[in-house]
């Protein structure tokens, strides 16, 4: 199963200039307790803003510089390659980031873990727009966190009809 994790607000910003532009704690604890003991994959200005591997995780970072190496993680240069490596680490791949990587597999992906934030942002990176394909299975009531509200919703992919032709 491929999931994507993110947080974005009503615009679907998730970041500026390489840095998330809020700080809710409370997110970043169901982002631990939904990725210890996964894959995560992400791409090499998401592994660098975080700054290190995370701990618990087989962290898997794609990039298209063939020299690029950073110590205590996977560095392959497709995702295919890297959802390949997660998947034998855990059943559920967790795909974290960026724009470009969520782009490149929202298709593929089987559930969104999805942080709303309620309060609009500046940004200069966005989640890709999703919609009828996606059915909301879970929403946690509204929470805040440093004074930003959120809540946490979960989609999965709708089952495709059948074409009987």
């Amino acid at each position: 199963m491929i999931s994507l994790m993110v947080a974005h607000d009503p615009n679907r910003v998730i970041g500026i200039d390489n840095e998330l532009p809020w700080h809710i704690p409370a997110d970043l604890a169901y982002f631990k307790e939904q990725t210890i003991g996964k894959g995560i994959i992400m791409g090499r200005n998401t592994f660098e803003s975080i700054g290190r591997p995370l701990p618990k995780r087989r962290n898997i970072v794609v990039t298209r510089n063939d020299d690029y190496q950073a110590e205590n993680v996977d560095v392959v240069h497709n995702l295919q390659d890297a959802i390949k490596l997660a998947k034998e680490f855990h059943e559920e791949v967790m795909i974290i980031g960026g724009e470009q990587i969520f782009s490149s597999v929202l298709d593929d992906a089987d559930r969104l873990y999805i942080t709303l934030v309620h309060q609009a942002f500046e940004g200069d990176t966005y989640f890709p727009e999703y919609g009828r394909e996606w059915k909301l299975v879970s929403e946690s009531e509204q929470q805040i966190s440093n004074e930003v509200p959120f809540s946490y919703l979960v989609y999965e992919r709708r089952k495709k009809k059948k074409d009987h032709a």
